[in-house]
């Protein structure tokens, strides 16, 4: 389902995020959502003796990107960071998805991610008498993306 009228927008506050078909809770942001090709240059000089150079379209570039979620007691994403410095590659190699939703919770898009892997793991700051959540941050590197 689309949105409602086509001069709505998407809120950027209803998405869902997923790991191997397991969706991560508490996420409070997500962000490097991008999807990037190479680009080459092709400099060249005509017969005629002008100079020329045309920007020709490369390979699909892999990406990262990051979700930062409230902490809990879930080790979920710590375990893959560790099974990752382990090197067990095909271990580490997950599949992740993030879904925009409309105002009913519908998803309008849909942006998968093959060939994840866990980078980073970071707690955010932690102060003495602050009034916040302790948020984990983590950042995924992937091969591929698609959007749907």
């Amino acid at each position: 389902m689309g949105l409602a009228d086509p001069l709505d927008s998407s809120s950027a506050n209803a998405f869902k995020v997923s790991i191997d078909g397991i969706e991560i809770p508490k996420v409070t942001e997500v962000s490097g959502l991008k999807s990037e090709v190479d680009k080459i240059e092709l400099k060249q000089q005509t017969s005629d003796g002008k100079y020329v150079v045309r920007q020709l379209i490369g390979r699909a570039k892999p990406g990262e990107l990051s979700v930062t979620r409230g902490l809990t007691d879930s080790k979920t994403v710590t375990d893959w960071l560790k099974t990752v410095m382990e090197g067990d590659v095909a271990g580490a190699r997950k599949t992740a998805s993030v879904e925009l939703l409309d105002y009913t919770g519908a998803p309008i898009k849909t942006y998968n991610f093959n060939n994840c892997w866990v980078r980073s793991v970071e707690i955010n700051s932690l102060k003495a008498g602050a009034a916040e959540q302790a948020t984990e941050k983590f950042v995924i590197c992937y091969d591929e993306s698609t959007v749907s």
